[in-house]
């Protein structure tokens, strides 16, 4: 039976080094992640880790193009279409 756990909370990671890459600090933030699990069995961590990640990544994006939709989308490699569903999924203006 698995128990449910809370979401990671950010404020708790490591920084991240000038020469850490981004996914040395995903595994770094996940294996911190799971130490502190005492034994319990994360239910849907797949959404949750895509969820903390990805409203950062459209926000960062958006900021980066000037609101720009269609820059937006090239620049991340979606169709328009798919960045606007995401964007009311997580309420990025």
């Amino acid at each position: 039976m698995t128990n449910p756990v809370t979401p990671l909370n950010v404020s708790e990671l490591q920084p991240v080094t000038p020469t850490q890459t981004l996914r040395e600090s995903v595994a770094d933030s996940l294996k911190s992640y799971f130490s502190k699990l005492d034994g319990h069995t994360p239910d849907d961590l797949y959404r949750m880790v895509i969820e903390e990640v990805e409203k950062p990544l459209l926000e960062s994006v958006m900021n980066y193009c000037g609101g720009n939709q269609t820059k937006a989308a090239k620049c991340l490699g979606l169709n328009r279409g798919t960045l606007r569903k995401k964007l009311k999924h997580y309420d990025v203006r």
